[in-house]
């Protein structure tokens, strides 16, 4: 199946309602500012949706949503690649 089809399968079944789009039994809201360019968005009645995640503003609001195929989580705020502390203090450790 190319891309295309599978875009079109991705919302199969969504209806509009009164509180939003319908989905699988939930309510999606619509792609934030941040998603503007990511792949997975998907137009439905003139409104960009995510199937991925129902709430893209949560998604956003700690950082960059894992899920966003055009942005990278790797630096944090001050420049620096963020490192898990118990894997830095085990490479302290060994003397890396």
């Amino acid at each position: 199946m190319s891309k295309k089809n599978a875009k079109l399968h991705a919302l199969d079944g969504a209806e509009m309602t009164a509180e939003g789009l319908s989905f699988k039994g939930t309510i999606l809201e619509p792609v934030v500012e941040q998603c503007e360019g990511c792949e997975r968005a998907i137009e439905f009645d003139s409104k960009n949706y995510c199937p991925s995640y129902a709430q893209p503003a949560k998604k956003w609001s700690h950082g960059v949503c894992n899920f966003a195929t055009h942005a990278r989580a790797g630096v944090d705020k001050e420049g620096k690649v963020k490192v898990n502390p118990l894997k830095a203090s085990k490479r302290a450790a060994r003397g890396r």
